[in-house]
């Protein structure tokens, strides 16, 4: 069981560009002798801030977390997304899909950081799905974790995108979004697949762990579970 009342790690601010030269802006969690290393993607109108009391957590459990600011988000929860700022400045296009390359740049920059060691990816609401479709063909990635995935993706149809994806797969959501996320995973090979659905409320996306949430202790027990099955101790 994670440690829920976990003292707040080292966190270092860090900057590298993505594929188009934005510059992205992350913060990293460090952990004695890392078990794996975690890129933490997160939901619409949101920042890496969304992590602020999840990647502590992850820390302690020994994963190095690096929790980013994509170009498709909002200054909220306290923190200025800076990704998405500068893409505003710069003219830059802010959807979904054009946050795929700094999803991207973050594993290229998180793979070069830990020794080219595959990462675990995980997403929340429309970068749970960016996350699905990424983890499929980059070899960089050896795991993936969906909070909340669904068709939010223009053209893009992630429920036949991502059948082949034949690597160890996380995917939860609330429980008012069971059988929206069960279509999205339809297609997949199960044998990959840890799909926990609780009983309880739940929250969309990776907020479902947050203290606040109804049910979080049990999210945290299914996720906690699989990460460590596919840690680099493993």
């Amino acid at each position: 069981m994670i440690d829920m009342n976990a003292e707040d790690q080292a966190v270092e601010r860090v900057y590298y560009e993505s594929r188009d030269g934005l510059l992205i802006t992350g913060d990293l969690y460090s952990a004695d002798k890392p078990k794996g290393y975690l890129l933490l993607c997160h939901r619409s109108h949101y920042n890496r801030g969304e992590y602020c009391e999840i990647a502590p957590k992850l820390a302690a459990l020994g994963f190095l977390c690096l929790a980013v600011d994509q170009r498709s988000g909002m200054n909220v929860l306290g923190f200025t997304n800076e990704t998405s700022t500068l893409a505003k400045q710069k003219g830059l296009p802010t959807g979904y899909l054009d946050a795929k390359q700094d999803i991207e740049a973050s594993i290229d920059y998180l793979y070069e950081r830990n020794g080219h060691k595959p990462i675990i990816l995980v997403g929340s609401s429309y970068s749970a799905s960016l996350a699905l479709l990424i983890a499929k063909d980059n070899a960089k990635v050896k795991a993936v974790a969906a909070f909340s995935p669904g068709e939010y993706l223009k053209k893009t149809k992630v429920a036949e995108s991502i059948k082949g994806l034949a690597k160890p797969t996380y995917v939860t959501s609330a429980r008012k979004e069971t059988a929206d996320v069960g279509q999205i995973i339809r297609y997949m090979d199960m044998k990959y697949a840890t799909y926990f659905r609780s009983q309880d409320a739940g929250f969309h996306g990776a907020r479902t762990l947050w203290d606040t949430v109804d049910g979080h202790e049990k999210y945290w027990e299914s996720f906690s579970q699989f990460l460590l099955i596919n840690s680099d101790t493993q």
